[in-house]
């Protein structure tokens, strides 16, 4: 995996978005893979795709990129109306998502990650004003991503901090948390917020600990009257999967990334 951005594709360029656009769809098409099947490469669907930037031949599962000249993910990231994307996630052709920040002084990848499309859900779309009477577009409403509601399991990095991330533990990320892709609705919501609250505690920690989120997710979930309950019920279903490890006398364990 080459880090580097090709910059000679864009040399008869003048546009910055036209710029970033070709040089970072080119680098995941030449440079990455499908982290779900393995495949050693993606095909870049036609310009203007109203779904998808990529596609796998193998397995059929489909990408979006998003990418951001910083060094960081960051908490947020910018997409398009929102009314398309509430709507694309009911559908049954959404996206996965990467994204891909890189280092303009150099030209180089600083971050790639998958986030699979089982973790989006409405909670993590952030609807913007709409646009100025005085805009092009007016009216028109846009919408963030935020970033810092996916559990940390859902964020699988391929580059992390310039480093390369093994093929075969990307794929063991992704498999790890394939489960949620059948869960819907509540039943996924509960998952998400307890995986969010586990992220929020350190590696080892207590069933009282975890239990100290129980206001908040009465708030999250007001019509369910046995908070802890559903906590400890959401925690079996997390060991059972392999990312918690029970070690007895109500103690919990997280599987390393």
């Amino acid at each position: 995996m080459n880090l580097f951005l090709r910059t000679e594709l864009v040399k008869n360029y003048k546009s910055n978005s036209q710029i970033a656009r070709v040089l970072t769809e080119n680098w995941v098409k030449e440079n990455s893979y499908c982290p779900y099947c393995g495949n050693t490469y993606l095909t870049e669907f036609q310009n203007n795709m109203p779904v998808a930037d990529f596609y796998c031949s193998s397995c059929s599962e489909q990408f979006e990129l998003k990418s951001k000249r910083t060094v960081k993910i960051g908490k947020t990231i910018t997409d398009g109306a929102y009314s398309t994307m509430l709507e694309r996630l009911n559908s049954n052709n959404n996206p996965h998502f990467f994204f891909l920040t890189y280092d303009n002084s150099n030209w180089s990848i600083n971050n790639f990650v998958v986030i699979p499309k089982h973790y989006f859900v409405s909670d993590i779309i952030i609807r913007r004003k709409p646009l100025p009477k005085t805009a092009k577009r007016a009216g028109w409403i846009g919408c963030n991503i935020n970033l810092a509601k996916i559990p940390e399991y859902g964020r699988i990095f391929i580059v992390k901090d310039k480093k390369i991330i093994d093929k075969k533990k990307v794929q063991s990320l992704w498999q790890g948390t394939d489960f949620l892709k059948n869960k819907k609705g509540k039943s996924k919501g509960w998952i998400l917020e307890i995986m969010n609250c586990v992220d929020k505690l350190d590696d080892t920690f207590t069933l009282k600990q975890i239990y100290a989120f129980e206001n908040h997710l009465q708030r999250k979930f007001p019509n369910n009257r046995f908070i802890k309950d559903k906590i400890r019920q959401q925690l079996q279903v997390l060991r059972d999967k392999g990312l918690l490890e029970f070690k007895g006398n109500g103690k919990y364990q997280k599987t390393k990334l």
